[in-house]
């Protein structure tokens, strides 16, 4: 597209949030030996022939993906450098009622460190039989993208505090903030409660405090306000800003891991015992997004049936994250809560739903930029 948006980096989160259902699946859904699942975990040629298939398609799934998540994300940071030099971004950035989409880039690229932790890791020997030496250079990546990313989020909220503007048009997109910090926090949390070092993990979670806190006050905050406006105005919002309506589904979903992730960190550091902790943690949140999605999708009914097919816009790249955040708590909620035949084959459903959805906008998103007519709206 010639018009760049932050926001693109939707679509390579979604892409790389795509391989994390099917890693979570084979990781919580499937026997193995105690830590993070590998390829050789897995009896290829021994298993029933249907679970042969649905392994492999998972599989396929993962690398696939993790493929495009990261061609894309090359390529749209490439974009992003040279739009940062523009007078273009300068007068984004200062404004509040759009700039949260730079926080987009953040939210993806942490996303990586997920992808290379998870699948990547899985499908290569060298990495999931070292895991505890990926530990510390993971920390120090991540300490790095931490400082950045609170510098960025510091001068968002300054200038939401000292510029005027017309707060009665704010919308969902400015739950990126929390976005963007539960998805560092859960990356966090997570290298806590993998690392054996007890310094790489009490230095992991005690910074995992410090941003997941920030992310809590400004999501209650600014979900109160945000719903506040809505109900205050005549009708739904400006129809690109529809799909923003289940952004909540995904920084629920990294909430719920996150406080998952500390309960092994305090296992594991502290000899706290926990079993009852992990079905509350999981099933609660799981819960809450079952109604929600179903709210969500009720709000959304005429957007989805209507204009949806008919136009693109970077925005709708953010439906595919809800997606994928359900299918992703759903594999938790099977381990440690129930285990379902339906929840397991619900899983594998939503895993289609993802691919299908991300492979529809990435055909429109290929189209508009091939100047096609065929979309109302092109944006």
């Amino acid at each position: 597209m010639k018009k760049f948006s932050p926001l693109i980096f939707l679509a390579s989160l979604g892409a790389g949030g795509i391989t994390i259902i099917p890693f979570a699946f084979l990781n919580y859904a499937f026997d193995h030996p105690k830590g993070l699942v590998k390829y050789v975990d897995i009896a290829h040629g021994n298993l029933p022939i249907f679970q042969e298939i649905l392994f492999r398609f998972l599989e396929v799934s993962m690398i696939v993906f993790v493929a495009i998540h990261l061609a894309l994300s090359i390529v749209f940071f490439v974009k992003l450098i040279k739009w940062l030099k523009t007078k273009e971004s300068s007068d984004f950035i200062a404004d509040p009622l759009r700039n949260t989409a730079i926080l987009a880039p953040f939210i993806s690229i942490v996303m990586t460190m997920n992808v290379g932790i998870g699948p990547i890791r899985f499908f290569i020997p060298q990495m999931a039989g070292n895991l505890q030496s990926m530990m510390l250079p993971a920390l120090i990546v991540w300490l790095l993208i931490g400082y950045f990313l609170m510098v960025t989020e510091i001068k968002l909220l300054k200038t939401s505090f000292i510029k005027s503007f017309d707060i009665s048009k704010i919308h969902f997109g400015w739950l990126l903030h929390s976005f963007a910090l539960a998805m560092y926090t859960v990356t966090g949390t997570g290298i806590a409660a993998l690392a054996a070092n007890a310094d790489i993990a009490n230095l992991a979670a005690f910074v995992s405090f410090i941003f997941g806190s920030m992310g809590v006050l400004l999501l209650l905050v600014k979900i109160v306000t945000v719903f506040k406006t809505n109900l205050a105005a005549d009708g739904l919002p400006e129809k690109h800003l529809i799909p923003g309506f289940l952004i909540v589904i995904p920084i629920v979903t990294l909430y719920a891991i996150s406080l998952f992730r500390i309960g092994h960190y305090l296992e594991h550091q502290f000899g706290a015992h926990l079993v009852a902790y992990y079905p509350i943690v999981t099933a609660v949140a799981f819960a809450f997004e079952i109604w929600y999605l179903i709210f969500g999708l009720s709000l959304m009914s005429d957007y989805l049936k209507d204009d949806f097919k008919k136009t693109y816009t970077v925005t709708q790249w953010g439906l595919v994250c809800p997606v994928v955040a359900f299918g992703v708590l759903g594999s938790f909620v099977y381990k440690f809560f129930v285990q379902s035949q339906v929840l397991y084959y619900a899983i594998i459903v939503v895993l289609v739903i993802a691919i299908l959805l991300f492979f529809n906008l990435l055909k429109k998103l290929i189209s508009c930029s091939n100047g096609s007519k065929k979309y109302h709206m092109c944006d």
